[in-house]
């Protein structure tokens, strides 16, 4: 039997793992999106066109491979639709290549209410993407979400309705002073709009776990795209700054039904510097003007909220950590084409921590926020590399620096990124 590739974000999301999963796709039968809902999204050029996935696996980017929505994956259908209509308007047979789980957690308009009504009344703010994707997880662990199965059976209007009306209560605790409740979530309308989406996405509806695995017999290439990253992960990351699911490897396989005995790679991507959108704590943060020069340099925005990235260097010690957690195998390095645009590169190899230094990472908030940053400086200046096609061709700093981070976390860097384009990557 064949195994099953995964690519994860090693550190706060928008590392670039749409590049590799995009590589690794080019062969693939099946790519599967297992955790997450459309606050991640994996952005890649194709063609001159620039394609800002949120659902939809990129895999399907290649024309022949399977995208598989998996279980694990609260999915709004409205945006999902947005999607596929997209695609089939530069044309794409999304009809014959996507599959949508069955028991994937469906978003609903109260969902995206109550989400914006929690953080109102938060003291301290979690910075959410105010899309549902919280109170969705909520309603999954409380055992009373609706999955995309419940949208075909017979009682769907009476489940709905039951739920919509206990959410407006729910919301009007939480946020008073939000008059316009009612107007928002009138039932005929919300029933009319989702049993049309379930309509239009009928025929993508599947047990997926069957089909992986039915894929994985028949020796087939499946590779998981990993949405977020590892310091995102509820329960591994800087918790409460965290998405509501596990985009680590242990929510690859709850979110997919893929069994451990079936991974082979994992891949983890980082940037040949840092980045964060939103809260929470952050060891090698530039509130300067470097930090600045990162975030114009590499186009730092979200590609779901378009918000500005906070920018820092490096973290290696946060690195091992993703190592651990996720068995990494091997590493993609992507913008070494951004900081190589810089005078001097500096990589963080340790973190002082109330007089004492230690390159052991905890998501911790107080060892966290007393962590000051160790760090290693590397020459800058490469030129341009993005012509670059081997690691041999890159500039000796490039090489050494590439070297520096294999050293210190012990797996190989297999990908590195040269340039914005899909071409732009160096595979060794």
């Amino acid at each position: 039997m064949s195994k099953v590739d995964v690519v994860i974000g090693c550190f706060y999301g928008d590392e670039g793992k749409g590049k590799v999963i995009d590589y690794l796709s080019a062969d693939a039968d099946i790519a599967v999106r297992a955790t997450g809902g459309d606050n991640a999204g994996h952005t890649i050029k194709v063609d001159g066109v620039k394609y800002a996935m949120h659902l939809v696996p990129s895999g399907l980017l290649s024309g022949h491979t399977i995208g598989v929505i998996g279980n694990g994956v609260v999915l709004n259908p409205a945006v999902l639709l947005e999607e596929i209509a997209n695609l089939k308007s530069h044309g794409y047979d999304v009809e014959t290549y996507l599959k949508i789980s069955e028991k994937a957690q469906v978003i609903l308009p109260y969902h995206r209410l109550l989400d914006a009504a929690l953080e109102k009344a938060r003291t301290y703010k979690i910075g959410t993407t105010g899309r549902g994707i919280g109170p969705a997880y909520c309603d999954k662990y409380e055992r009373c979400g609706l999955r995309m199965e419940d949208l075909y059976d017979p009682d769907f209007k009476e489940k709905l309705q039951a739920l919509v009306e206990s959410r407006k209560a729910l919301i009007a605790f939480y946020d008073p002073e939000n008059t316009s409740v009612e107007a928002d979530l009138d039932f005929d309308t919300v029933y009319q709009n989702y049993s049309s989406y379930a309509e239009q996405l009928k025929p993508y509806i599947c047990d997926t776990v069957t089909l992986i695995h039915r894929a994985l017999e028949q020796d087939q290439k499946i590779v998981v795209e990993g949405a977020q990253a590892t310091l995102l992960d509820i329960d591994f990351g800087s918790y409460p700054y965290v998405t509501s699911s596990n985009p680590t490897i242990g929510g690859i396989l709850s979110g997919s039904g893929i069994s451990a005995g079936d991974i082979g790679d994992v891949y983890g991507v980082i940037k040949a510097y840092s980045s964060r959108v939103g809260k929470g704590p952050y060891v090698t943060e530039l509130t300067d003007e470097t930090g600045d020069r990162i975030r114009e340099l590499g186009h730092e925005y979200g590609t779901t909220t378009g918000r500005p990235r906070r920018c820092g260097w490096l973290d290696l010690v946060t690195l091992k950590y993703a190592k651990r957690v996720n068995g990494l195998t091997a590493l993609s390095v992507n913008h070494l084409d951004t900081v190589g645009k810089l005078d001097t590169i500096r990589v963080c190899v340790a973190y002082e921590v109330n007089g004492e230094r230690t390159e052991d990472f905890t998501t911790n908030l107080r060892f966290l926020n007393n962590a000051k940053p160790v760090y290693k400086d590397f020459e800058g200046n490469f030129g341009d590399i993005s012509g670059c096609t081997t690691f041999e061709e890159l500039p000796k700093k490039a090489q050494e620096y590439i070297r520096f981070i294999e050293k210190y976390i012990g797996i190989p860097v297999k990908f590195i990124g040269t340039g914005a384009e899909r071409e732009a990557m160096i595979i060794r």
